[in-house]
């Protein structure tokens, strides 16, 4: 469990306050508003976000394999959670979305750093994949140690595929034979980031 004193401007009035940890069956509450906010950003933005279900974001809540962002006083915040693929060879964090009202409040960075966390936890061997057209999130990855790489790179897991099929882009990642896309892929490797001393 970790709280965060979010920066805020100085005409803002007291920055936010929110806790980021994993989440619990209690939130399970919140998946039917997280799976709208993810879907009106889809929209909001233009750009490829594949839906969620609030039926399997409460599947992630009950396995363990998500963070949840609380505000001070309990209400919902932001979202990320795990998916695995190929056995557990690769794991992406998947899903991160931040209530509109609370962007830019440092939300998404710290549910980020969570999600890696719990990643590195449960899966120390597993390379995180990340595919996004957001230039936030590539921001964030870099800075935990994600490389760009080619979609070849990342699983070739159908599965993990069909998750992109309703994204607006899914056509195009159909008509370039899933070599590319709109999005970036990025890994995180941990044979590169953790080198014996």
């Amino acid at each position: 469990m970790h709280a965060h004193n979010a920066p805020s401007a100085p005409e803002a009035g007291p920055p936010v306050i929110f806790e980021v940890r994993t989440a619990t069956l209690a939130d399970a509450r919140f998946a039917s508003l997280i799976a709208e906010t993810i879907s009106t950003s889809a929209k909001a933005r233009g750009t490829g976000i594949a839906g969620r279900t609030p039926e399997m974001i409460r599947g992630k809540i009950a396995q363990g394999k998500a963070v949840i962002a609380l505000m001070a006083g309990g209400e919902w915040a932001g979202f990320a959670y795990i998916e695995t693929w190929e056995g557990g060879k690769f794991v992406s964090n998947s899903g991160l979305i931040v209530r509109p009202e609370l962007r830019g409040m440092g939300v998404a960075a710290a549910l980020k750093q969570a999600v890696f966390r719990l990643s590195r936890q449960l899966y120390p061997n597993a390379g995180i994949i990340s595919i996004t057209t957001s230039a936030a999130v590539m921001k964030l990855n870099s800075r935990l140690g994600f490389r760009p790489v080619s979609f070849a790179e990342v699983t070739q897991d159908d599965a993990f595929w069909e998750g992109c099929r309703s994204c607006a882009n899914h056509g195009i990642l159909c008509a370039k034979e899933r070599q590319v896309c709109l999005c970036t892929a990025l890994l995180y490797d941990p044979a590169e980031n953790e080198k014996p001393a």
